[in-house]
């Protein structure tokens, strides 16, 4: 088994609250094992631009509380092309770096591991760092925690408002294709419809839902939106619903990217340094083109084809189930 000399990091995709703990843990746990660090600055960017540097124990000092990543995040297109990966392995082969940590989501795992098909010499593992809570491998992922408790503190807001005014707000959050983040706030802030890219609600539906709360005069209604929805719009959707339900002021919120900044979760903390531990180690035990995830509280590993391509991440059906019957 070939020893680890140096190894580099690097953030890409969509940056999640966490990553800054994972990276803290990747450099210290590396260095106490006797292995250089180093950081690549922008992601994939960064590799095919040489953008690298050491990084010793003081150089993640303080950045547990941080939001973001120290080392910066971006998408790359070059690296989709075997030209650019070309250029990152000479510019990883330059530094004398032989394993690689990627924490991002699917795009940034897809990369890795075509990458590591290409020049398995360079040794690669993933952590999955998404807000979207949507990969195979892992129950939860980077961010989601501290994201959804971000969305439940907005909606736990903006409540106040719709009970002083008798309004119907529609809520978009994040989730690009998955409904992890809209179905847990919408549970924990008791919205009145959730509408989900994995759950197709008809626009009848959720008129009929929100006249029986008429009805049961209910004095403010919340319907939280996935942005990937089938339904299409969210201020299409409101015009559609505003037109049939006549009780209620009906108002548009779009969180955006809100839900991605702000301070780690104690959950999220602790997850990030497990994950990082854990990535350092099966690196050093041989491990590549894996995934390191959190199932029922133990750290295991999953091959990257599989966190990508092999299942369907799900939703729980208790709360897919729950969801109705909460909001009478």
């Amino acid at each position: 088994m070939q020893k680890i000399s140096k190894l580099g990091v690097l953030t890409s995709g969509g940056d999640a609250p966490g990553m800054n703990p994972c990276i803290r843990a990747v450099v210290r746990t590396a260095i106490y094992n006797g292995i250089s660090v180093v950081g690549i600055r922008q992601g994939y960017k960064g590799l095919i631009e040489n953008d690298i540097y050491n990084m010793e124990t003081r150089s993640v000092s303080n950045i547990l509380n941080l939001g973001g990543t120290i080392l910066k995040t971006a998408r790359c297109n070059e690296f989709r092309t075997p030209e650019g990966r070309k250029t990152a392995y000479n510019n990883l082969k330059e530094h004398g770096i032989d394993a690689l940590v990627v924490i991002g989501g699917d795009g940034t795992f897809t990369g890795a591991l075509k990458f590591s098909q290409e020049y398995p010499d360079i040794k690669v593992m993933g952590i999955p760092g998404t807000i979207d809570n949507d990969l195979y491998g892992s129950t939860y992922t980077l961010g989601f925690d501290t994201a959804t408790n971000t969305v439940i503190e907005a909606i736990d807001k903006i409540r106040d408002t719709a009970d002083s005014h008798d309004r119907l707000f529609f809520i978009e959050v994040m989730g690009r294709d998955s409904g992890a983040i809209a179905l847990r706030a919408g549970i924990a802030c008791g919205a009145e419809g959730i509408l989900l890219p994995e759950k197709s609600t008809a626009i009848d539906e959720l008129i009929d839902l929100l006249k029986k709360g008429e009805v049961n005069k209910k004095s403010s209604s919340i319907v939280i939106v996935a942005e990937g929805d089938k339904s299409g719009n969210i201020y299409d959707l409101a015009k559609k619903v505003k037109s049939h339900v006549s009780n209620y002021d009906i108002k548009v919120t779009v969180l955006g990217h809100l839900q991605r900044g702000g301070a780690p979760s104690s959950f999220d903390r602790i997850l990030g340094s497990r994950l990082g531990y854990a990535a350092v180690n099966a690196l050093i035990k041989g491990h590549t083109q894996e995934m390191v995830g959190l199932e029922a509280n133990v750290i295991k590993t999953t091959p990257l084809i599989e966190a990508l391509t092999d299942h369907q991440f799900k939703l729980e059906d208790d709360l897919l189930q729950m969801v109705d019957i909460l909001s009478i």
